[in-house]
This record gives C-alpha cells, sequence and structure tokens, in this order.
C-alpha cells in the first residue's frame, strides 16, 4: 500500500521490490534467486474500492507474469477490457457445446510425389452468439485453464472419428484423420480412454486415425512415451506438429514412438535462401532415415511443393491445395479434385 501515489510514486516503490530481489539469498547454504511479479492498480483512477483495488492488482499480477515475470504492469482499460473478454469466452464456452455452436472443418493433406488426398486434420471453430468467430488460439487456452478442454477435446474426437468413419462407409474418404490433442490433455485428462470410446463409438479402425501432439510435450518424455507406447498398441498413429520450433531432439525422435513429424510453417514460408532449403532437406532427411512419415505445413505456392518433392517430403499440406473446409465443401473438393485436378 502506497499512500497518496500517482503512477510515479508508484513506479518508484515498485523499483524499490525489484531491487530488494535482485541479489541471491544464501538459505541453508544454498544460494536462491528470486524474481517478483508486480500488479498496480490505483485509486480512484482504476478501482473505487479496496475489494476492486485489491483484485485489480491481483489480475494485474496474473499480466505481469503472463508477460515473463520478474516485471511490473498497471491494471488500465486495457488490461480491464481483456480480462472481461476473457471471462465471458470462459462463460460462453460451455453454453457454446450445449447450443452446438462449435464445428469441425477438414483440410486436405496431399501425398506431395502423386498428389493425391492421403488425410484430413481436423480443425476446431467456434462462432458464438455474442462474440461471433472466436479464434481457437483465444479460446483453447482459455478452455485449458478453466479444465473445460477435456469436455471440449471429447466432443472433438467423437466426431472427427465419427466424420471419418461416415465418409469411409460411404465410399468418399478412407485416408487417415489427424486430431490435434493438446498438453494439457495429455497431463491432466484421461486421453487414452477418451479416444479408446471414440473410436469404439464410431468404430473407425485405430489406424485410421492420427493424433497430433505439439513440441511442448516432450518436456516430460518418460510420461509422455508411456501415453505414446499405449496409442500404438492400440494402433493409433502419433505425429509431432510444430516439428522444429520446441523442445526436439534426435534422441527423442529416435526414442519416442511417434510416425509422423510436421515441418512448423515458419520453415516453408521461406525456401528461396540457400540455408532455408538446407534445413528443410535436413528435416526431412531425418524423418526418411528414421522412417518417419514427413508432413509440410503452410504450403502455399508452387515453387515451395516442387523443392518439397524435390527432398523427397512425403506429405504436403496448406493453402496451395485448400483451406479448411466444411464437411459439404471438403465432400465437394474431393468429388471435384482427383489427383490430375490437384
Amino acid at each position: 500500500m502506497v499512500e497518496d501515489a500517482r503512477e510515479n510514486k508508484a513506479l518508484e516503490a515498485a523499483a524499490l521490490v525489484k531491487r530488494a530481489f535482485s541479489k541471491p539469498y544464501l538459505i541453508a547454504g544454498q544460494r536462491i534467486s528470486i524474481t517478483p511479479s508486480i500488479g498496480i492498480s490505483c485509486y480512484p483512477s482504476t478501482s473505487k474500492d479496496s475489494d476492486s483495488l485489491l483484485k485489480s492488482a491481483d489480475a494485474a499480477m496474473y499480466a505481469a507474469k503472463e508477460n515473463g515475470r520478474n516485471a511490473f504492469v498497471f491494471y488500465d482499460e486495457k488490461l480491464h477490457k481483456k480480462l472481461s473478454r476473457k471471462m465471458i469466452i470462459e462463460s460462453e464456452l460451455r453454453q457454446g457445446l450445449t447450443r452446438h455452436e462449435f464445428t469441425l472443418h477438414y483440410q486436405p493433406k496431399i501425398n506431395v510425389q502423386t498428389l493425391e488426398v492421403c488425410g484430413m486434420e481436423a480443425l476446431l471453430r467456434w462462432n458464438n452468439r455474442k462474440l461471433g468467430s472466436v479464434s481457437p488460439y483465444e479460446f483453447i487456452p482459455i478452455a485449458e485453464e478453466s479444465g473445460f478442454i477435456k469436455l471440449l477435446g471429447s466432443w472433438v474426437m467423437n466426431e472427427a472419428c465419427r466424420q471419418a468413419q461416415t465418409w469411409k462407409r460411404n465410399g468418399i474418404f478412407q485416408g487417415t484423420m489427424a486430431v490435434n490433442v493438446s498438453v494439457h490433455q495429455i497431463k491432466y485428462g484421461d486421453v487414452l480412454t477418451m479416444i479408446r470410446e471414440a473410436l469404439e463409438k464410431s468404430k473407425l479402425a485405430p489406424e485410421q486415425l492420427e493424433i497430433e501432439i505439439t513440441e511442448s510435450i516432450m518436456q516430460d518424455v518418460d510420461a509422455t512415451s508411456v501415453i505414446f507406447d499405449a496409442l500404438r498398441a492400440y494402433g493409433v498413429r502419433v505425429a509431432l506438429d510444430d516439428f522444429g520450433t520446441g523442445y526436439s531432439s534426435f534422441h527423442v525422435l529416435k526414442t519416442l514412438p511417434i510416425d509422423t513429424i510436421k515441418i512448423d510453417k515458419s520453415f516453408i514460408d521461406d525456401l528461396s535462401g540457400v540455408k532455408e532449403q538446407s534445413l528443410v532437406k535436413a528435416i526431412i532427411d531425418i524423418g526418411r532415415h528414421l522412417q518417419l512419415e514427413v508432413v509440410a505445413e503452410g504450403v502455399e505456392e508452387e515453387v515451395q511443393l516442387d523443392a518439397l518433392a524435390a527432398y523427397e517430403c512425403d506429405t504436403a499440406q496448406g493453402y496451395l491445395f485448400s483451406k479448411p473446409l466444411t464437411v459439404l465443401e471438403i465432400e465437394q473438393f474431393l468429388s471435384q479434385h482427383d489427383s490430375k485436378a490437384l
């Protein structure tokens, strides 16, 4: 608490706290370093009473943590709007599922050599009656933080498996269906039971399902290996998404039972330079030597596809072929685009 404090005095107080923690403490012979995350709210500009003053400071403190810690953040109108939207999204998520506001769009995966459609990736979309279209990059982290990702992830898995089996039964498409599973689902949810129940309910063959997991799960290789081993034993394929942007290493690729690596779009965006070409080719060579399928994400230009074909990449995915489409649109795509048309 700082009395009669305007912004400058509050900044001085925050700087004083940071300086107090700048040197490590010696405790029981161990040097302990501590960094503070500081939230600041001011009366009466942002808070009118003691309760709201503390709540606003607390909210600003969490914003400081999200910004990398060892910092301070003022509670202001911008942060207020951000937190208010977050609260609305969290409230609307559960209602959105019961109101059938969520849908899956599908993006085709293309065999680089034959140009045939060899797989699909299911991508979640949300069109809320209050907020309109909400990006997955915004609502997925909130679903994870609130614990709602378990219900939402289960719905996605069931719907993707059901759709894949429907296409197979009707002779429309018989390739693999890829479904993203978040790190939170792996750590805190019974993901194996969720997948088994979705496959049994839809009667989809396990080998037609591929689970996509980002590299961040690699922080705990031992726990991840147990889950991946169980998935492989069940027949489900496992893909490592956004390869090259996180925690991967040759040891991890050799150790973990994965089937596919997906080269992150950032590596594909610029294939005109020698360094970029060499890096992508090296990743593809690593995958081939480890007998992994290699998928290039974010392919948008013919020159990128030509380079990937020359490097003997297996599969490509991106706007050059198709954006994510609704069920009706993807069925039209499949009926109109055979290998020659692509």
